[in-house]
């Protein structure tokens, strides 16, 4: 895999744990499911399907924040149990090479650009995004459902994007 100029910026440790915890007590927005197909649950945490018999929580996720125009609450799964955090932040996650739409936003989250990553290379789409100096940092979406899935930063967040913007 291609070692890239950007950041995979998994979802923190801290929400995943903080999904599961509200599944256990029984929040109505978190449902605890079994994985019955493959591909159909991505987990957001380790980036990687859960495979059919696992366990993820589902629950709502809102990745811009709220009152901003682009801002949206979308459904996104993690594993029930404990999971690894994606560690490889310079290479892009094998499992997702398909199906995903790769959005660029600026600084005050507008969506500035937008390519489906289907086939082709990702990093190549999202390098490209990066080339325009307005994009501060690019999602990556599922295209047929919508849900995100990660973010991307520049290396050393060159981007510009204030530090309070730098985690989901």
């Amino acid at each position: 895999m291609k070692t890239a100029n950007f950041q995979i910026i998994p979802l923190p440790t801290e929400i995943a744990d903080a999904a599961r915890r509200a599944a256990k007590a029984g929040a109505a927005d978190h449902a605890v499911v079994t994985v019955d197909s493959p591909e159909s649950s991505p987990c957001r945490h380790c980036l990687r399907w859960a495979e059919p018999g696992e366990r993820v929580v589902l629950f709502p996720y809102t990745a811009i924040p709220t009152g901003q125009p682009y801002s949206e609450t979308g459904p996104i799964f993690v594993h029930a149990d404990e999971c690894q955090r994606y560690s490889a932040t310079n290479e892009y996650p094998a499992d997702f090479r398909n199906g995903r739409v790769v959005r660029a936003y600026d600084l005050n989250y507008n969506i500035i650009d937008a390519q489906v990553v289907n086939g082709s290379e990702p990093e190549v789409v999202i390098e490209s995004l990066f080339q325009n100096p307005d994009t501060a940092f690019v999602d990556v979406r599922s295209v047929t459902r919508g849900c995100f899935t990660f973010r991307v930063l520049r290396v050393g967040h060159a981007s510009g994007l204030p530090s309070d913007r730098l985690t989901l």
